[in-house]
């Protein structure tokens, strides 16, 4: 079996310049997003501290991402991911987030399975339905201009939904799911 590749190591010296370990020279902000779509993963460390310093910089990528107009959050998400941060929420995001972007990943026909899958010691939870819910509207949301995605599973039983009720359904959900959240 092939070992995964390592991260391309990127070290940020003193004067907070990019330094690529593999082709010796610096680095901007944007050659990092490059190799991130292109698939490699990106580690980056603070050359005298050895810090990890990979989610900060990540996070500086999508705000100016966000920041040129290229928006992928909704206000209604960033707000709701600033919510998170004060609230009981915040433990289940993280791994709500990684999970649909995990589905992203594996293709639309993983998707569905994921959704219906087995065993997951988040299924006790209490609301949890709920989440699986709001996971599924996410995706048709996420997917809903891919190619093959739109008349697969469950995306196809609720087609006939008009998109203004869906998104009245989902924020009703979420806010039912909230609710459970922080009486726990």
């Amino acid at each position: 079996m092939a070992e995964p590749a390592k991260p391309l190591l990127i070290k940020r010296y003193a004067s907070r310049r990019l330094y690529n370990t593999e082709t010796s020279d610096y680095v901007t902000l944007e050659d990092i997003a490059g190799f991130i779509r292109a698939g490699r993963e990106v580690q980056i460390v603070d050359l005298k501290s050895g810090d990890d310093l990979t989610r900060q910089y990540l996070l500086q990528i999508v705000a100016e991402h966000e920041s040129k107009g290229d928006t992928v959050l909704p206000t209604n998400v960033l707000t709701d991911l600033v919510r998170s941060y004060t609230t009981n929420i915040q433990s289940v995001v993280p791994q709500f987030l990684a999970a649909s972007f995990e589905m992203l990943r594996d293709g639309p026909t993983k998707v569905i399975e994921n959704m219906n899958a087995i065993p997951n010691p988040l299924t006790a939870m209490p609301g949890f339905d709920l989440m699986r819910k709001q996971q599924e509207a996410f995706m048709k949301t996420m997917m809903g201009g891919v190619p093959g995605w739109a008349g697969s599973g469950p995306a196809k039983e609720d087609a006939a939904q008009d998109p203004a009720e869906e998104l009245a359904e989902i924020k009703k959900q979420f806010a039912e799911l909230q609710k459970k959240l922080s009486k726990l």
